[in-house]
């Protein structure tokens, strides 16, 4: 399996992870991705990212098959209202594609928040930061990596 910028952040903290990948799959949707790699999909997370008041950007991690409440999620940071930003601006913002964002590794670091489910889990997933791959780690794990709040953020 080739490396991706995720593992090579996670190889160089000396942070254990689990590779997983489902590049020669169809999978697509996040439900699909869980599907095919045999795990629930309340522990696979997905890296959506926002924007609030002129130019200030938010990372919120959630569970696949769940739905972002920006009004919880403007009000876990602060601000009084958050969009998604548009795809085309994603790659530029972060380095990463649509479908292969990942809270790691992003080319500026913005400030996050996971959904509380994540704590009820020995391990979550989330892409590697590419399309076809995921990590799978303990949340504790991740937040030695990147900082993080946890929070309630879905619908």
């Amino acid at each position: 399996m080739e490396k991706t910028n995720v593992m090579r952040v996670l190889d160089q903290k000396k942070i254990e992870y689990k590779a997983h990948t489902y590049a020669d799959t169809d999978a697509i949707s996040g439900a699909e991705v869980a599907a095919v790699l045999g795990q629930d999909p309340d522990m696979v997370f997905k890296t959506l990212v926002t924007v609030g008041s002129p130019n200030k950007y938010y990372v919120f991690i959630i569970p696949v098959c769940r739905e972002l409440d920006l009004k919880k999620a403007a009000k876990a940071v602060g601000e009084k209202k958050i969009e998604m930003i548009k795809s085309k601006e994603l790659l530029p913002l972060t380095g990463y594609i649509h479908g292969g964002c990942s809270p790691i590794g992003m080319k500026k670091f913005f400030p996050t928040a996971i959904h509380t489910t994540a704590q009820d889990f020995n391990t979550i997933m989330f892409s590697a930061g590419k399309i076809g791959y995921q990590v799978e780690l303990p949340l504790s794990s991740l937040q030695k990596v990147i900082r993080l709040q946890i929070t309630d953020l879905c619908v």
